[in-house]
């Protein structure tokens, strides 16, 4: 069967964040279920941080920015 130039892929190839190998189609964007678990423990170990804004300045009094 010939591949037909019309047809795009769902979604272009990726390598693994955790390793770099192609990443597997049963464990996408990972390459394995392996790499997908140590992906997962990462976060709830909380290796990895999504920074946000102070609620309240060094001085202890709350950040007049962020009242409604």
């Amino acid at each position: 069967m010939a591949s037909d130039p019309k047809l795009v892929p769902l979604r272009p190839p990726r390598s693994c964040p955790i390793c770099g190998k192609r990443a597997a189609k049963d464990a996408y964007p990972f390459c394995s279920k392996r790499c997908a678990d140590l992906d997962l423990g990462r976060w709830l170990a909380g290796r990895y941080v999504i920074p946000g804004r102070e609620e309240e300045e060094e001085d202890g009094r709350p950040d007049p920015d962020l009242e409604p």
